[in-house]
């Protein structure tokens, strides 16, 4: 039987279905109804596990209805943290962090990485070549900082992500999206000029979108977090199942 792996975000829900670590058919979802969503999908097929990764903890009636629907539910949130704890990262680590984390060890084996994962927040963690975590930051994304922008200054608009930006502004809203543009790409440089011998893997909702400005050669992986819950998927297939 295959597997359903369910990523809920800060916007989308995101799911896919997975065979041991290879990944199948994939869907995302943006609306209120997210459990009902994941039941649309559980009611075509039963998965043998079905893992379900969220910032926001599961409740114990969600927890109930998401049992009936599979042989096995894998939850990974804050109050299920035996899992992702078994990787030997820090326990402060989101899910999606660690899964990332899992998925770049396995994809570059015996090479250092910086994984940049561009979505509503801006995260960058540092691999060694030797698979140890080496720290990581955590700053605004590109939407929420022209959303903080407008939020925090009365005098300034809303701003979306622009196609293209110029060197200097030349209006408050060319100005804007070039300094959060800019301001963006001169903090993963700075950091990639910490760590020059690092493969560059970029992730996320914007990470072509930036992948396309930068100037160093970069490996864009779109569904790293769902590669990284198909492995950690199936590690727990193989420990617990088997």
């Amino acid at each position: 039987m295959a597997n359903l792996l369910v990523e809920v975000g800060n916007t989308a829900v995101k799911a896919a279905w997975s065979e041991g670590t290879t990944l199948g058919k994939t869907y995302r979802y943006q609306g209120e109804m997210r459990l009902d969503f994941i039941l649309s999908l559980t009611a075509k097929e039963k998965p043998e596990v079905l893992t379900v990764a969220t910032g926001n903890e599961i409740t114990p009636a969600e927890k109930e209805i998401l049992s009936r629907e599979c042989r096995h539910l894998l939850i990974l949130d804050n109050a299920h943290t035996k899992t992702l704890l078994s990787y030997g990262l820090p326990e402060y680590l989101s899910y999606d962090r660690v899964a990332s984390i899992v998925a770049v060890k396995r994809l570059f084996e015996n090479k250092a990485c910086t994984i940049v994962d561009l979505g509503t927040t801006l995260t960058m963690d540092f691999v060694s070549a030797t698979g140890r975590y080496a720290g990581g930051i955590i700053s605004p994304g590109c939407r929420t900082r022209f959303k903080a922008l407008n939020r925090y200054s009365r005098s300034l608009p809303l701003v979306d992500t622009p196609a293209e930006i110029a060197p200097e502004g030349t209006s408050i809203e060319s100005s804007m999206e070039t300094g959060v543009v800019s301001g963006i790409m001169f903090e993963i440089e700075g950091y990639v000029r910490l760590h020059p011998e690092n493969i560059l893997v970029f992730t996320g909702g914007d990470a072509i979108y930036f992948a396309k400005k930068m100037k160093n050669s970069i490996f864009v992986v779109s569904n790293l977090v769902m590669i990284g819950m198909a492995l950690i998927t199936d590690d727990y297939v193989r420990k617990n199942l088997q």
